[in-house]
């Protein structure tokens, strides 16, 4: 059964392949969960050390992507994860104080508020709040 979309379009209900999961190259585990539960208030599961599953604040026991200490030969390139927020100016308050740098300034677009950010390792992400 389809869904309306964004512009009045209809999208189904399920379709075979959906982005759900989003990795992030870090250098420090430990820092970069401390980063994100600061910045963006994250909840991580643990495995071992060796990666973090990010907790989907929806749907408890699932996850939405990763944190991986891997070294990346270029960050910030390519994919843009955005993250959704009811208040964008208390998000660009937070990342600001967990040391995130600022890449693209608070600014309109047609469904809202966004900006975008470098995590301390060179990862981008962007941050937005819908109009509704």
């Amino acid at each position: 059964m389809p869904v309306a979309g964004p512009t009045g379009g209809a999208y189904p209900r399920f379709m075979a392949n959906v982005l759900d999961y989003v990795e992030f190259a870090v250098d420090d585990l430990q820092q970069a969960k401390a980063f994100y539960t600061k910045a963006l208030g994250w909840t991580f599961t643990d495995y071992g050390g060796e990666y973090a599953g990010i907790q989907d604040p929806r749907n408890p026991g699932q996850e939405v992507g990763g944190l991986n200490p891997q070294p990346a030969s270029s960050r910030g390139d390519g994919v843009l994860a955005l993250v959704r927020t009811a208040d964008a100016d208390e998000a660009l308050a937070s990342v600001l104080d967990a040391g995130g740098r600022i890449q693209v300034e608070m600014h309109a677009y047609p469904g809202g508020r966004r900006f975008t950010f470098a995590d301390p390792w060179g990862n981008i992400l962007g941050v937005y709040q819908p109009l509704e």
